[in-house]
């Protein structure tokens, strides 16, 4: 089979199409031959060698991906040849806490990733696709969508009427936009074009703030919210933006870290989160368990996730780039059928 293996850090050129033997599925084990998969930032860091952790290499990208069943090994009960699934981000974190996730069982890095005709799934590393959704769109659920709706829903406990603000464009907040939405939510999105904000108010966003015409943009948010702040805050951008979202939560609110566009340095004052009595969790991305109840809700509401581009898997270095310096509006998708 094909696959394009990460040979060596510090830099995205080193990105090499190699052949490898197909694997053979083991106990409770699934093959599939892989259809699309997709971008997340964390794949560019990888590739780039600033990612916080440090893989053994070569090592296959991308942790998310759909494909069909080819082969199942002995014993699997979960899945039969012919069925369209998805892997899981986290191999071994099934349901409950993060406690019962293992870092070393992460799908692109340290365990090989779908950049590749084929993939090896443990079965309960797996769910199948929601049927109306397209190979490009299932494609893009495993990573962005699951941590929006980890933090919405599984750890958010997300009420009608309350306001989530998500910042920025990218695939983890434009599916808390449409997740949010159809909760009953009041969704405020940040963005630096006046044209992304006017699409995600086309996807079901009630307002946008243009954060290069409000440098301040808690301010902003506040006065859309009548001074009482967002209940829940998508922030997915660092330290930088961190204390602007402590000014815009409301009392008791909740700020999900999910990344660092911004950077890593920053500071921040410990008594904005005393005097709102905000709470600050980090998203791991989500469980198996997030995962399903994420795709039902999909599948339920007719959901359909926004691509922004699309490249031929073989041109992954291309896509990588774009997703790095083209500040998309969306997922960044990889076609394996091309």
């Amino acid at each position: 089979m094909r696959t394009i293996e990460l040979q060596a850090p510090g830099g995205i050129e080193n990105l090499k199409l190699v052949d490898r033997p197909t694997p053979t599925p083991g106990r409770q084990e699934i093959l599939i031959k892989v259809k699309a998969s997709a971008l997340n930032y964390r794949d560019v860091e990888i590739a780039r060698g600033s990612y916080h952790t440090r893989f053994a290499l070569p090592l296959v990208l991308l942790s998310d991906g759909v494909g069909e069943v080819a082969a199942v090994g002995a014993e699997v009960s979960r899945f039969k040849i012919g069925d369209r699934v998805c892997g899981t981000f986290w191999q071994r974190w099934v349901a409950g806490s993060f406690v019962m996730a293992e870092a070393s069982y992460q799908r692109g890095g340290p365990i090989d990733g779908m950049l590749s005709e084929y993939a090896l799934l443990d079965e309960q590393a797996a769910v199948l696709a929601p049927a109306h959704l397209s190979d490009l769109e299932a494609a893009t659920l495993a990573c962005a969508g699951v941590t929006a709706w980890h933090a919405l829903f599984t750890e958010g406990k997300l009420l009608p009427g309350e306001t989530v603000l998500t910042l920025g464009t990218g695939g983890v907040s434009l599916f808390a936009v449409q997740l949010a939405k159809t909760a009953g939510a009041r969704v405020i999105v940040t963005s630096s074009s006046d044209e992304k904000l006017a699409r995600a108010k086309e996807l079901g966003a009630h307002d946008g703030v243009n954060y290069r015409d409000n440098p301040e943009w808690a301010e902003a948010v506040l006065r859309l919210t009548d001074g009482r702040g967002a209940d829940h805050i998508i922030e997915v951008g660092g330290p930088q933006s961190f204390a602007q979202s402590l000014n815009a939560a409301a009392r008791c609110g909740q700020i999900n870290v999910i990344g660092y566009l911004g950077g890593n340095d920053g500071s921040v004052n410990p008594l904005d989160i005393f005097r709102r009595q905000v709470t600050a969790r980090g998203i791991p991305v989500g469980s198996r368990q997030s995962f399903e109840a994420m795709n039902r809700a999909i599948a339920v509401n007719g959901l359909r996730p926004v691509i922004d581009k699309v490249f031929p898997w073989y041109e992954a270095a291309s896509a990588l780039r774009y997703l790095e310096h083209g500040y998309p509006f969306g997922k960044v998708v990889l076609d394996h059928m091309q």
